[in-house]
């Protein structure tokens, strides 16, 4: 499924974007290579956060870089959110996957996550402001959902134009 190709961006139209992503039954080195290579395109693409089906493999994998912002750096596998904050927030959201598309986003400022590292040891934590956000942003990329479908419909019919030139990158 991963082994032996360099993997690249996909964009919006792409089905993998749109897919509920597989379990990570074994935590092997071809996972651990697919981590190292989905921080390398996050960080040259200058995003905070890749989830593996943003590289076209339907995968439960996720890496997030917000030491920019004083948080941390991290790989999860099989993300779960266990709990959310009655508590909402907007922020401006983009995705690597929606090039140049940006949108306010209404979600819950904090969340519960578990999951498991790739050291493979279980993780259970609470994260909170920028890092509850990119993993709610990732996690949704995990089971086919994009920031834009939280978009009001006149929102979303706006952005049709740009929609369908984005579509024309997965070529």
């Amino acid at each position: 499924m991963v082994t032996g190709t360099q993997h690249k961006l996909v964009y919006y139209g792409n089905q993998t974007l749109r897919s509920v992503a597989h379990e990570i039954t074994q935590v092997t080195q071809e996972i651990r290579d697919l981590t190292d290579e989905m921080f390398s395109i996050m960080h040259k693409e200058q995003g905070i956060g890749l989830a593996a089906p943003q590289i076209d493999v339907p995968l439960q994998l996720l890496v997030i870089d917000i030491r920019a912002n004083k948080g941390p750096m991290m790989a999860l596998i099989n993300p779960k959110i266990t709990a959310f904050a009655d508590e909402t927030d907007g922020y401006e959201e983009g995705c690597l996957s929606l090039p140049g598309i940006t949108a306010e986003i209404i979600r819950p400022v904090s969340i519960q996550v578990e999951g498991i590292a790739i050291n493979e040891k279980p993780v259970k934590f609470e994260a909170s402001g920028l890092l509850a956000r990119v993993l709610q942003h990732e996690i949704d990329h995990l089971n086919g959902k994009l920031f834009i479908d939280y978009l009001e419909d006149y929102r979303r019919k706006e952005l049709t134009a740009q929609l369908k030139k984005i579509k024309k990158l997965n070529r």
